[in-house]
């Protein structure tokens, strides 16, 4: 899949993941290959994708992310990379 993460200030990532993890307004969720379409709203907390073995996580602090076609979308208000 591959996933982009932006803020009103900078692209923060992109490229191909495994999966990857929301913290969705109604509460975490996770996305894998194949995943039906969707938006959803983000809270605060953390997002976490995963790329063969490697894990990466950071802290959206609200947003919006979209999945479509094995492609994720993330607008996050802003982004603490841990």
């Amino acid at each position: 899949m591959y996933l982009e993460i932006i803020t009103p200030e900078r692209k923060v990532f992109n490229g191909n993941v495994d999966s990857a993890t929301f913290p969705g307004s109604d509460g975490s969720f996770q996305v894998l290959n194949n995943h039906a379409p969707m938006i959803s709203s983000l809270a605060k907390g953390n997002l976490s994708y995963a790329t063969g073995k490697d894990v990466t996580t950071m802290v959206v602090e609200g947003g919006v992310v979209e999945v479509l076609n094995n492609s994720i979308t993330v607008l996050a208000e802003k982004v603490i990379e841990e």
